[in-house]
């Protein structure tokens, strides 16, 4: 994918965070207001920037879903997207993996592949993160 400057701004937010994987978040709006915790943690569980970005990416790429799908005359309101992140070491440090699972009720099994690829073109997330780290998509139909 080349690179994409925009040409008209739709939207902007913030989010200020203090004290890294243990400290806090908080986006400019007071929407997001959460403590920040190491990854994994199953005695005291928090949200950590994984977390986030696997929230965010299911949610956009759920949206890009449903405009490609709208836009073929298709309904997949119904439809969920799961992110699962993972966070690694490379050969070079640290980095992210990410696997996208949609269920699409209601089409075929073609017609669903078509949907998560013209997603997977469309979606912000997808655009900044092709070339740069694994993402895997797959399709299930109900």
């Amino acid at each position: 994918m080349p690179y994409e400057a925009l040409t008209k701004t739709l939207y902007t937010t913030a989010a200020t965070a203090k004290g890294g994987r243990e400290g806090a978040v908080k986006s400019e709006d007071g929407v997001i207001d959460l403590a920040t915790g190491k990854p994994g943690s199953k005695a005291n569980p928090k949200a950590n920037p994984e977390t986030l970005f696997a929230a965010g990416y299911a949610a956009c790429f759920g949206n890009a879903l449903n405009t490609v799908a709208r836009k073929q005359g298709l309904d997949t309101s119904e439809s969920t997207v799961t992110a699962s992140v993972d966070l690694g070491t490379t050969a070079t440090g640290v980095g992210l993996a990410v696997a996208l699972e949609a269920v699409i009720p209601g089409v075929d099994e073609a017609t669903a592949q078509a949907l998560v690829e013209a997603a997977h073109q469309t979606c912000p997330y997808s655009k900044a993160t092709r070339g740069n780290i694994d993402v895997i998509v797959t399709v299930r139909t109900v």
